[in-house]
């Protein structure tokens, strides 16, 4: 998966500079109330293991044993109409 930019988006998290493009990307994200979120694009391939598995994996990079809390949702959009 490859995060997306998308028009609600108000901030980008700079990747780590200790990692090349390779590794990471810089995280386009909607920062709001303590929460930032991003929307991350499937490849064909993952929308078909998706679909097989019923799975989706969250992976989070920290520099603890930790993890911030997340959350992930498969919807068209979470953000309301105005």
């Amino acid at each position: 998966m490859k995060p997306i930019k998308f028009k609600e988006q108000n901030r980008v998290l700079a990747k780590p500079e200790s990692m090349t493009d390779e590794q990471c990307n810089s995280l386009p994200v909607y920062a709001k109330d303590g929460v930032c979120t991003s929307c991350w694009k499937m490849t064909f391939r993952e929308r078909l293991d998706a679909a097989l598995f019923g799975k989706i994996w969250a992976r989070v990079l920290t520099g603890t044993s930790t993890q911030p809390p997340i959350f992930i949702d498969c919807k068209k959009t979470i953000f309301k109409a105005k």
